[in-house]
């Protein structure tokens, strides 16, 4: 039953509907009269391709900031288009970057939920927690989660949907509001990672058009990033009890019910405890001693080395040991062969999804090569700059613009490279410090994640929530999602204006205020 549905069950709250709902029930309605999300994916694909030939004799184009660089569209409908969307179809599919991902990853998730583990984990642990402080740690985890880099996408959505069928609650909700704290949150964490060295990198060399000696520290953020974190959290907890569960309602679907845990998955925890005890300190050995093995061979690094590169097979292991501790353990896995089926049955499940990954991967890579999207964020950014905002107009303008860009190019890496070299030299010559543009861009390419269709995860939600609901649309994810990136657009540029205004310090040694 889809939320639309319940609430057509439910006449007697028809008349006590408050503006939001009825908002909500509106995006709902509209999402869920969009065709089928393969097919939208392919009309997406032909209007790129079309617009590619419209666009491109019309002779629009952008210069890159920094290179000067001319940016033109690309017409993929001429002959060398037409031919490179026929030989590439294949390898778009298979380069798609959550696809392996999905897969590498669900074989030990799959194995784990399969074999009864993620069960016996509920039953010892989240349980026999307080109900009110579930939300706030499965928010709390999806942030956190963004260490893993995109993983978390994979693996944090599906166990959140089980938790809240435990207690009773709709596992859609579960899904819902993992997937918000996971890319609604992306940039706030209490742990530096990947994406604070590579945003880092564009930024200094960006800052160095008006400073040559500039250096950026990829934790020229992390104060804020802190404090973020757990203003987040309260909101994400607050919107999910205030907007999303009332909406969706009680689950009608068939609920798992959990009973009080056997003698037999309480030997296997124990095994899997033993195991997973065994294979962290496997893992740690090897990114401790400063010569180890998954460290940066040259600078010693764990942020920028090969363990972050190998996150999704350490991940994977991270379930798939303790997974086959316990099945052995509880005696719930006999053989390899049983190993080997339930390997089998959790790839079927991911059918839906590599139906749409197929098309989804077209349309990316269709919207990638024609240039549309770099061009819209070039004449975004300018299109700010001649409006010569300054002070707390210009953040919120600056943020907003990134915010509807991220709708267009979900990469934040891309989008910064795009748009680093254009805001960050006229920020600094208007006395802002690089650090300062750069969060300010961090919470734009954020709070729109939740809802844009161009985060290939978004994809993986759906394929998700059919598990519960076969009949649920993009309308239903989409409007449940949407609080999330209101609330969290309003409370995170509340935060930053108010730091703004105290003048208080982004990171160690980067404070607001640039002084050449």
């Amino acid at each position: 039953m889809t939320v639309h549905e319940k609430k057509q069950n439910e006449p007697a709250s028809i008349g006590k509907k408050k503006l939001t709902d009825r908002f909500l029930d509106v995006i709902e309605r509209a999402g869920n009269k969009l065709p089928d999300p393969v097919t939208l994916f392919v009309i997406m694909s032909l209007l790129t391709l079309g617009a590619s030939f419209i666009l491109s004799q019309l002779g629009v184009s952008a210069v890159k900031p920094g290179t000067q660089e001319t940016i033109e569209v690309v017409n993929l409908l001429n002959r060398e288009g037409i031919i490179k969307v026929l030989t590439s179809m294949v390898s778009n599919f298979i380069a798609f970057p959550p696809l392996g991902l999905v897969i590498v990853v669900m074989l030990g998730v799959g194995i784990a939920e399969s074999s009864g583990l993620i069960s016996a984990l509920m039953k010892r642990t989240v349980l026999a927690a307080p109900p009110a402080l579930i939300v706030p740690t499965i928010v709390f985890t999806g942030m956190i989660g963004n260490v893993a880099v995109d993983a978390a996408f994979i693996v944090l959505p599906p166990i959140a949907a089980l938790i809240f069928m435990s207690v009773g609650r709709n596992p859609i909700v579960g899904l819902v509001v993992t997937y918000a704290a996971v890319a609604g949150g992306y940039s706030a964490n209490l742990i530096i990672n990947s994406l604070d060295v590579l945003l880092a990198g564009i930024t200094q060399e960006s800052a160095r058009i008006v400073d040559p000696t500039y250096v950026a520290n990829p934790t020229m953020n992390y104060y804020f990033l802190i404090v973020s974190s757990f203003i987040l959290v309260a909101v994400g907890t607050w919107v999910t009890v205030k907007f999303v569960e009332p909406r969706f309602g009680k689950y009608q679907g068939k609920v798992e019910k959990l009973e009080s845990i056997t003698d037999a998955e309480k030997k296997g925890l124990r095994y899997a405890g033993i195991s997973v005890a065994i294979y962290v300190a496997i893992v740690l050995f090897t990114i401790i001693p400063e010569n180890g093995l998954l460290r940066d061979a040259e600078t010693g690094s764990i942020i920028n080395s090969p363990f972050m590169s190998s996150i999704v097979p350490i991940m994977l292991f991270l379930f798939l040991i303790p997974a086959l501790a316990f099945g052995f353990g509880a005696q719930t896995l006999k053989n390899d062969k049983d190993v080997a089926d339930k390997m089998f049955k959790s790839i079927a499940d991911l059918s839906p999804f590599i139906v749409l990954a197929f098309a989804a991967a077209q349309m990316i890579a269709y919207f990638g090569w024609s240039n549309i999207g770099p061009i819209i964020a070039i004449k975004g950014a300018e299109l700010l700059q001649a409006m010569n905002f300054t002070g707390v107009p210009m953040i919120i303008g600056f943020i907003l613009i990134c915010a509807f860009i991220n709708l267009l190019i979900a990469s934040a890496s891309a989008k910064w490279a795009l748009l680093g070299p254009i805001f960050i030299p006229m920020f600094m010559y208007l006395g802002y410090s690089p650090a300062f543009t750069q969060m300010a861009y961090r919470i734009g390419d954020s709070v729109t994640n939740p809802i844009t269709p161009m985060l290939a995860y978004f994809a993986i939600l759906l394929a998700f929530a059919k598990k519960y609901d076969k009949s649920i649309g993009m309308g239903t994810l989409i409007s449940a999602l949407l609080p999330f990136s209101f609330f969290f657009a309003i409370s995170w540029i509340a935060l930053f204006v108010v730091w703004y205004l105290l003048g208080w310090p982004l990171g160690p040694g980067d404070p607001i205020f640039w002084k050449q």
